[in-house]
């Protein structure tokens, strides 16, 4: 049976992907200060790579390589209303960032941060916390794909509320926040866009099935005052948000936007600040490589110092045929692309990063797709990559390249005809989930990156779609086994005999986590022995055969649950729901804005935050303390 729940969810993140699948760009909605300042015109140069001599090269090339096609209706503006035709594959966008945290616990104030892969490089997500106040990307309506407000609410036990409140409008989505480390800029990063359905009055023209346009806004605001943020710096980009991390005062993002040919015409990348005119991304700026393919975009890297006003953003651009996951270390930004070349390849684009300078550097390729940045890392001067080869069979394979992007070690054909479930590298190991019908779990050797190989192997039942390390000896595997949840505590102490020393399985007819494909929504911090991940839980319950209705009962619970884990296991300490009517609840009958989609702690509290309030609780009993209304 298909859960509402699965259906409500998909309705909106699913909005925001169609979002960027059928938007392939069009009108530009403009705000931000002076037009941007681009790069130096002379670009260095990149093995592979190289960038166009003029703009009628550019254009040339598309109509050269370009295997789809872009249909424009005669009666509409030249490059402002495209239709997406069979053949043309969609740009990739994630689903809208998050929160979870494993943080500090140094002092009486220690507070959770967000759950992020690399020290030091921060990722974007709908809750921030600086310790006393949080910020949280919200949206009041879950049947509206728009996450248009941001609320800043003052965390003080004794009088929590909201001080202020940031309404970015109708049309908009916020994709994620970052906060300086000073806490005096908040940064949103987001989409506004305009879709309009085929039934729907559309200016000067009518494309079947969707028309839209979309830009990606990157808006600073100053918070040294919390109850009066002002907005203190806007960028505006054209084309679909893709990701972006920060490092130090520096907010790195990645934009794409289709690359094609309209009556004879290329729309090239623009860049807005404020409401001056556009400044526009140059034919002799973009790098590309000489390659066919269905489709290309052109994608954008853009830095920007949050806490220097005259600072002017950089940017750097590639054509390549699309994005699909990112890596960021504290030097570099590596964004890959699937594409299908008699069995399944990625390309990885690799740009230099440090402070406001960006330079794309290296351009590489190696069998099969990645499933998503946590099977990608970079360590002692060596990038390290998991991937799945699907052609005949399905095969799983670990590469090691040099910041060349050029191959210097391989391990291939593990577990055939399974697929990469999650991954994880930490310093010289690599951990890896395959599945099909079992989990094979496998501890991979990375000391020689000439030769990576299998130290040891486990089989059990169901699969992990994240781990996390716990400690040096220990990875927690969070999953499904059947329809349910499961949490896996795996000792890798003896690398060549892994084992699960300890399991919990979240009973229920079907059972959830949002953290299985969101890991910003798992909260982990190992001094507190403290777990926490969004929880749901759907009894199905039996047909009564002598109503007359023949009415379905069952039962349905969504919230938080707080586990105390040690190398011992999992206990469950509780659960805290925002239901206001927890007895006769019905998957049928669902209010998604009370659905728990973060936790953090700040000290001894614990904060657990949906659409419509944020509670407060005990860490020590959980015991209720009070609740804020997000409205």
């Amino acid at each position: 049976m298909v859960q509402k729940e699965v259906k409500k969810k998909t309705s909106i993140y699913g909005t925001v992907a169609v979002l960027s699948a059928i938007v392939l760009v069009t009108l530009i909605y403009v705000y931000g200060t002076v037009p941007a300042v681009l790069p130096p015109t002379e670009t260095p140069p990149v093995a592979g790579m190289k960038t166009f001599s003029s703009y009628e090269e550019l254009k040339n090339f598309l109509a050269t390589n370009t295997k789809g096609g872009y249909t424009v209706y005669s009666g509409g503006p030249l490059d402002a209303h495209v239709m997406w035709t069979k053949g043309i594959a969609p740009l990739l966008t994630p689903a809208p960032a998050s929160v979870g945290n494993y943080g500090s616990d140094n002092a009486a104030e220690s507070y959770s941060t967000t759950n992020i892969q690399v020290a030091g490089v921060d990722e974007a997500d709908i809750v921030k916390t600086d310790g006393k106040y949080i910020y949280v990307a919200s949206n009041n309506d879950f049947n509206s794909a728009s996450q248009n407000n941001v609320y800043i609410v003052k965390a003080d036990l004794q009088d929590p509320h909201v001080v202020a409140k940031i309404a970015l409008g109708n049309e908009t989505y916020v994709a994620g926040l970052f906060l300086s480390q000073d806490s005096s800029k908040l940064v949103v990063i987001g989409s506004q866009y305009q879709l309009y359905a085929a039934n729907e009055p559309r200016p000067e023209i009518a494309i079947y099935p969707y028309f839209s346009s979309v830009n990606t806004f990157i808006t600073v605001y100053d918070i040294s005052e919390k109850a009066m943020p002002v907005l203190a710096r806007n960028l505006t980009l054209s084309g679909s948000y893709f990701n972006s991390r920060m490092i130090g005062n520096y907010v790195y993002a990645v934009i794409s936007e289709p690359a094609y040919v309209i009556q004879d015409v290329v729309t090239l990348p623009k860049v807005y600040q404020n409401e001056a005119k556009a400044s526009q991304i140059t034919a002799e700026q973009v790098y590309y490589a000489e390659s066919v393919d269905n489709y290309f975009t052109f994608t954008t890297f853009i830095g920007l110092n949050i806490l220097d006003n005259t600072q002017q953003p950089t940017n750097i651009t590639v054509m390549m045929g699309g994005t699909s996951a990112m890596y960021v270390s504290m030097d570099n930004i590596y964004v890959t692309y699937s594409t299908w070349n008699d069995g399944q390849y990625t390309s990885i684009y690799r740009v230099r990063v440090d402070g406001s300078e960006l330079k794309f550097e290296a351009k590489g390729s190696i069998p099969g797709y990645v499933l998503n940045q946590y099977s990608m890392d970079e360590y002692n001067g060596y990038f390290r990559v998991a991937t799945t080869w699907e052609k005949t069979t399905q095969m799983n394979n670990v590469y090691v390249l040099n910041m060349n992007m050029s191959q210097v070690g391989k391990l291939e054909n593990l577990a055939e005809g399974e697929r990469i479930y999650s991954a994880r590298f930490m310093g010289d190991k690599a951990y890896l989930v395959t599945f099909r019908q079992t989990d094979p779990f496998f501890v991979i050797d990375m000391r020689n990156p000439a030769n990576p190989r299998v130290a040891g192997e486990l089989k059990i039942p169901g699969y992990s779609s994240y781990l996390h390390p716990f400690d040096e000896n220990h990875v927690i595997g969070l999953g499904m086994e059947n329809s349910t949840v499961k949490l896996s505590l795996f000792d890798v102490t003896n690398v060549n005999a892994p084992t699960e020393t300890a399991r919990y399985i979240v009973e229920g007819d079907w059972t959830y986590s949002q953290a299985l494909d969101d890991p910003k929504a798992f909260l982990f911090d190992k001094q507190k022995e403290l777990l926490v991940i969004p929880v749901s839980i759907t009894q199905y319950g039996v047909v009564d055969s002598t109503s007359k209705d023949a009415s379905i009962s069952g039962g349905f619970w969504q919230g938080a649950y707080v586990f105390k884990v040690t190398t011992s296991g999992f206990t469950l300490r509780g659960g805290i729901t925002h239901a206001e009517n927890t007895t006769s609840a019905s998957y049928y009958e669902v209010n998604y804005n009370q659905q728990v989609n973060r936790a953090l702690y700040i000290s001894n509290t614990l904060y657990t935050i949906s659409n419509a309030k944020i509670k407060l609780n005990s860490l020590t009993s959980l015991a209720p303390i009070a609740e804020v209304n997000l409205k």
